[in-house]
C-alpha cells in the first residue's frame, strides 16, 4: 500500500535495533488491513532515549514500542503509566496523545500468556504452581502476568539467589499469590508438582549455554515454555518434548505483545495467523 501525507507512524526504539523483527510484525499487519501507516526502526543510544521519547508528539508519531535496553527508563520519562506497567516497572509500548502527553504501557505479560493460551490450549492459571527461572526484567512480566491469571503459587529460581531475593521482595504483597526465591542447588527440587514451566534467561539462545535444568521431578503434564525464539525450539523444549510435555516457544510471546500497540496506534485489531508467523520468521 502507497503510504501518504496522512500516514500514522510508528516505530521501535531500542540500542542496537537492527535485530528487531517488530517492523516486519507491523508492516505486515499494516500491509494486511490496508492502512495508511508505516512502523520503522529507530536507533537510540542510551543517553538520547528521553529527547528521543519526548520527540515523538513534535514529530507526528502516535507512539512506539521500547526494547533493551531502554523499558526501565522509558517507565520515568512517560507522563503517566497504566498499573500493569507500574507493578513491572518497566514500558515496552508508548501512546502519544492528542494533547502530547505520552503514556506508558507494557505487552510483555499479555504476550506471554495469550502465546502460551494459544500453544496449550489445556493449560490452566488454578491447576498448580508454576516454576520460573531467571529474576531480570521478563521474569517480573512472567511473574505479574500469572499471579493476576490465578497462578496459585509462584517459585523462582535463579542462579544468583540474591537476585531472586530482591524481586521477590520488590514484588511484595502487591502479587496476588505466594512467590518464593529458591536456590540454584534446589532448581531440581523446585520442579516437584509443577504445572508449568518457563526459562525467562537468555539461557538456550543461540550464543548461549543451554539451561543446566534437569526435569526428572517435573509432572508429565506440565507445560513447558520458552521466550527465547532463537533457536525456536531451545535445548530445554526439546528436552522437555522428549520426555512427553507440551512445550510452547517464545515466537508467539512477541507476536501478541505487539497486538495492543498496534490497535491503540492504528486502530484496528490484529491477528496472529499463520501468515504472520511465516513473514516474521521466514529466515
Amino acid at each position: 500500500m502507497t503510504i501518504t501525507g496522512k500516514a500514522r507512524v510508528a516505530g521501535v526504539m531500542g540500542w542496537p535495533v537492527g535485530h528487531s523483527r517488530s517492523p516486519r510484525l507491523h508492516g505486515h499487519w499494516l500491509a494486511e488491513y490496508a492502512i495508511d501507516g508505516a512502523y520503522v526502526p529507530l536507533a537510540v543510544p542510551p543517553d538520547r532515549i528521553e529527547q528521543a521519547l519526548r520527540a515523538l508528539p513534535a514529530l507526528g508519531l502516535v507512539g512506539c514500542n521500547v526494547t533493551v535496553p531502554h523499558k526501565e527508563a522509558a517507565f520515568r520519562i512517560v507522563d503517566r503509566v497504566d498499573q500493569t506497567a507500574r507493578r513491572m516497572g518497566a514500558v515496552n509500548t508508548v501512546i502519544v496523545h492528542a494533547d502530547g502527553t505520552l503514556e506508558g504501557r507494557n505487552t510483555d505479560g499479555f504476550g506471554f500468556l495469550e502465546n502460551l493460551k494459544a500453544g496449550a490450549p489445556a493449560w490452566m492459571a488454578g491447576q498448580g504452581p508454576a516454576v520460573i527461572v531467571g529474576a531480570g526484567g521478563a521474569a517480573r512480566s512472567l511473574v505479574v502476568a500469572l499471579a493476576d491469571a490465578g497462578v496459585p503459587e509462584i517459585r523462582l529460581v535463579n542462579r544468583t539467589f540474591a537476585r531472586a531475593q530482591e524481586l521477590v521482595a520488590d514484588l511484595g504483597p502487591g502479587v496476588a499469590c505466594p512467590v518464593t526465591a529458591v536456590a540454584w542447588e534446589e532448581r531440581g527440587k523446585a520442579l516437584a508438582g509443577a504445572q508449568l514451566l518457563a526459562n525467562a534467561t537468555t539461557q538456550g539462545m543461540m550464543g548461549h549455554p543451554p539451561l543446566d535444568l534437569t526435569l526428572d521431578a517435573l509432572p508429565c503434564e506440565a507445560v513447558v515454555t520458552d521466550i527465547v525464539y532463537t533457536p525456536v525450539e531451545t535445548p530445554l523444549l526439546a528436552a522437555a518434548k522428549a520426555r512427553g510435555h507440551i512445550t510452547v516457544d517464545g515466537r508467539g510471546m512477541l507476536l501478541h505483545q505487539g497486538r495492543p500497540g498496534f490497535e491503540a496506534w492504528f486502530g484496528r485489531a490484529p491477528q496472529v495467523t499463520d501468515a504472520l508467523y511465516a513473514a516474521v520468521f521466514e529466515d
